[in-house]
């Protein structure tokens, strides 16, 4: 079956769907600063040893993320304990204890120490090498490795080298960055998962050279000989440079041939790829930092305490010293001893009047030890017991216990436990942290009129707030559903409504509007098909929500079925015949969804002949293409969507347009002259031709889907709001997405005022495509200066009296501007005056300076909490880190090592 499945995803010739990725996303970078400081790197692949032969030096693999090894465990350890101020005085005093000057024994000074230095580092030696466990189980994976004649042999990822050829397949990860040369689709794409990364689960499409696609078996990798030149190391998750030499020819590389480490390879059987990092080189360790050596505030305040002491006992000893000194030079007095029953003529100095300075400052010693206990050293033992046991009870806490996957907590380190009350600010990844990344089609309006009966997690919490009860079966349009729903759960599909389910949308009095509306969901999409030997038909998709799309459309009644270059095919049921009939689209162009279109068409044949164009996208750019006649249910499909926006829901809208044969013709070849420009101008050029056909749409209607929360976020926050702690949510998803959420979770509240601070702006946009790096540097600093500036001015000063709340969303493109030393001040001046911080399109980088920034400036106790590899920095950089061990993310964990807590879903 696998066979056959492999032989069939061959044939599936996918160039359709990359049609509009490939030529639209022009590379932007500058390839001629290849061979220049920072675009440097030269790989030779499948010659890994030319490096040392050519005097190149690069890491080898293998990655550390432990805090000591054999030779630095000791010093560094020691230097650990000894940075505490108490344990740096009692050595100090076990060192004089030595000496003559004490008052008592060496052992009764140094023991106690002894003890709890060795306790501490053998403590933090455990949980070193539970780290070093885990890098090792890492450095060990098994991957496929070409060792010349097409033979690919098992290697571990450790003995990975830059220039080696290596074989990933289905469901692996990668071990380094690579170029992909080809894979088992004939088109040279792979699906990979990049959520370690980026924390986003949708696949992302990837697509090697033209020139590479035929090295798609073992051995024609035999002679295989090319030179990549690319830009040196670099922590930037989403940009590449670099260039192919490949038989005399020079081919630009660009993200699109990029595979980063710890991303994984979905919905692709196989592919080939040539390393070009490794180890600590690879982007995703370029993110990382050090382990750091975090102290609690209870300890820094001990510290001031301790110093309190010390000023103390160094007074009274002075004092003491002070007076002795001056008894011991009148102790002689006409040649006689006053204070003879001290023997001062069996001493040496200790006593000797002739030398009252010497035998003061002896004293001021011993009186130093023999006040030592003032500081008293069994507090520092009392509290590194009562940190042990409180780590113990964290791990076997049963209400933190994850009884499906049968994991515990597990506080990875006792040293930040009274932390934990005293948090004034957390900042949490939203991915799998605050969601589930699950996407459930729940709501829709069709024709002006709103279906679905479920109840989101955000109406959910309002209800409670109100103290009011919401159940499932609420009613709504006036119809309520009585019956019992025995029906299984469908993943992705939680649409409850009598009136269109089940076929009975036939007697609605739109019904030709509610088969075009799951038509287009069941056409308009990326999504592949797969058939299992039962029949039944799964969907592999980019994201959740087409999944959830598709999805859908199949449980009521619209199945896609298959697709191939050309065509789409969906099975529709008649439900006035009860017949299942096969319609046959003939794909004629898709314009695919990017962030800057908001949308995304296919163009496509009915089996009647009409040519119809079919678009989905975000309601800010739908509506202002709609027809004049196509704007009849525009308001009723505007309150609903406002509706659903309130109830934290992520809507699209729907729409059509027939189009005649003449316009498509004119519209095609005007696609295909500007895809064959070479112009600087090219990438304009194509989306000028896709804007010119998606206009004068026909409104069909708006979807509603649900991004499933982690159970009891909405109420996490609720009561963590009321405690008075912010929350700030850093995360890599779009801003669309991230608002969504953030009603969804109550992060954010209806009548609060938005603060957006953003560079998707048209002129900043406009000034991109023209290459001046320097001038787009200093017009968009200046942009989120002023966007700054304009937010602080909304805000009124703390004098006054105000109940209005505020928001503040940023992207990541602002974020690198406003985190410079400039401007950092300014920006966390109006975050800390809102109620809630969202940073959308955040990289791994960039969430650890955010996190730096709060707990720098504003010397507040600072929590974070992640799930993946893209979270490891800002756990890091917290003053507690808590890294939560998903379903998905499971490997990130083997990254986040440094996190002081791990919890289960």
């Amino acid at each position: 079956m696998a066979r056959h499945r492999s032989k069939r995803l061959e044939k599936l010739k996918l160039s359709a769907l990359l049609t509009f990725i490939r030529c639209h996303r022009g590379s932007s970078d500058d390839h001629s600063r290849i061979g220049t400081v920072g675009f440097s790197r030269v790989v030779y692949v499948n010659e890994p040893d030319m490096l040392e032969k050519e005097g190149f030096s690069y890491l080898l693999n293998e990655v550390s993320t432990t805090k000591y090894n054999l030779g630095t465990f000791l010093p560094k350890s020691l230097f650990e304990q000894f940075r505490r101020v108490a344990n740096f005085y009692f050595l100090v005093s076990g060192i004089l204890a030595l000496t003559p000057l004490a008052p008592y024994t060496a052992v009764s000074a140094l023991a106690p120490l002894c003890v709890v230095i060795v306790a501490t580092m053998a403590k933090e030696g455990v949980e070193d090498w539970r780290r070093k466990q885990q890098d090792h189980e890492l450095n060990n994976r098994i991957v496929k490795v070409h060792r010349g004649n097409g033979n690919f042999e098992e290697t571990k990822w450790k003995d990975i080298k830059v220039g080696d050829v290596i074989k990933v397949e289905k469901d692996n990860f990668f071990p380094a960055d690579m170029i992909l040369l080809s894979s088992n689709y004939p088109d040279g794409i792979c699906y990979v998962e990049t959520m370690n990364l980026d924390g986003e689960t949708n696949l992302k499409i990837k697509q090697a050279l033209e020139v590479t696609l035929d090295l798609n078996e073992d051995i024609k990798f035999r002679e295989v000989r090319q030179t990549i030149k690319c830009e040196d190391p670099n922590a930037n998750l989403y940009s590449f440079v670099g260039s192919m030499e490949w038989k005399g020819q020079q081919y630009p590389l660009s993200p699109l041939q990029l595979l980063l480490r710890d991303s994984k390879l979905r919905n692709t059987d196989y592919i080939y790829g040539a390393v070009i990092f490794t180890g600590h080189d690879t982007k995703v360790m370029q993110n990382a930092t050090d382990p750091p050596s975090k102290r609690s505030k209870i300890e820094k305040k001990m510290d001031k305490i301790i110093y309190i002491l010390m000023s103390s006992l160094l007074m009274i000893a002075l004092l003491g010293s002070f007076f002795f000194g001056i008894w011991t030079k009148e102790d002689l007095r006409d040649g006689k001893l006053k204070r003879w029953y001290l023997r001062p003529d069996a001493s040496t100095i200790f006593y000797d009047p002739k030398r009252a300075a010497v035998a003061s400052f002896f004293h001021l010693l011993t009186a130093l030890m023999l006040y030592s206990y003032f500081i008293p050293i069994s507090l520092y033992i009392s509290i590194e017991m009562v940190k042990l046991l409180q780590a113990l009870f964290i791990n076997q806490d049963i209400e933190m216990y994850h009884e499906e996957s049968d994991k515990p907590t597990h506080a990875r380190t006792s040293n930040l436990n009274e932390e934990l009350g005293m948090v004034d600010t957390i900042l949490s990844d939203k991915t799998g942290t605050l969601t589930c990344n699950m996407m459930e089609f729940i709501k829709c309006s069709i024709a002006g009129t709103a279906y679905g009966q479920g109840v989101t997690e955000v109406e959910r919490a309002m209800a409670m707030r109100k103290g009011a009860r919401l159940d499932d079966d609420i009613e709504n349009g006036g119809h309520k559903d009585n019956k019992i729903d025995d029906s299984p759960h469908v993943k992705g599909f939680n649409f409850k409504d009598p009136r269109i389910m089940d076929g009975n949308w036939i007697h609605e009095p739109n019904r030709d509007m509610i088969r075009d509306f799951f038509r287009l969901l069941a056409i308009c999409h990326t999504c592949i098909a797969e058939t299992d030997e039962n029949g039944k038909v799964s969907y592999e998709a980019e994201s959740p929500d087409e999944a959830a799309f598709v999805i859908a459309a199949r449980e009521l009644g619209f199945e896609f079925y298959k697709r191939s270059p050309s065509t789409i095919i969906v099975r529709e049921w008649d439900p006035s015949q009860n017949v299942v009939e096969k319609r046959k689209y003939e794909l004629l162009n898709i314009l695919e969804f990017s962030s800057s279109r908001k949308r995304m068409s296919v163009i496509v044949k009915e089996p009647e002949g009409r040519i119809l164009l079919l678009s989905k996208g975000a309601d800010s750019v739908m509506f202002r293409r709609l027809a004049p006649n196509g704007r009849k249910i525009e308001e009723a499909t505007r309150r609903h969507i406002n509706e659903y926006s309130d109830s934290g829901l992520r809507t699209l809208v729907l729409a059509y347009r027939v189009l005649d044969d003449k316009e498509y013709k004119e519209f095609n070849e005007k696609l295909n002259a500007a895809k064959t420009s070479v112009s600087a101008d090219r990438d304009e050029k194509i989306e000028q031709a896709a804007d010119s056909i998606e206009t004068d749409l026909i409104l069909l209607g708006a979807t509603a889907v649900e991004d499933k929360l982690q159970k009891g976020v909405p109420e996490c926050i609720d009561k963590l709001a009321q405690a008075g702690i912010k929350i700030w949510v850093l995360t890599g998803d779009k801003m669309e997405t991230a608002i969504n959420i953030g009603f969804a979770c109550s992060l954010l509240r209806q009548g609060m005022t938005q603060i957006i601070i953003t560079l998707e702006q048209s002129d900043i946009i406009a000034m991109e495509k023209t290459g001046d790096k320097f001038a787009i540097a200093k017009a968009s600093k200046q942009r989120v200066m002023d966007q700054i500036e304009v937010g602080i001015k909304q805000i009124p000063p703390s004098t006054k009296v105000s109940t209005e709340s505020f928001a503040l969303i940023i992207d990541g493109k602002s974020l690198t501007y406003a985190l410079e030393d400039d401007v950092k001040l300014k920006f966390l001046d109006l975050a800390i005056k809102c109620a809630s911080v969202i940073c959308c399109r955040s990289s791994p980088k960039q969430k650890a300076l955010v996190t730096r920034l709060v707990k720098q400036v504003t010397h507040k106790v600072t929590l974070a909490i992640g799930d993946g590899a893209n979270d490891v920095g800002m756990l890091q950089e917290a003053d507690i880190g808590v890294g939560i061990s998903g379903a998905e993310g499971m490997q990130a964990m083997q990254i986040t090592m440094e996190t002081e807590l791990e919890v289960r879903e």
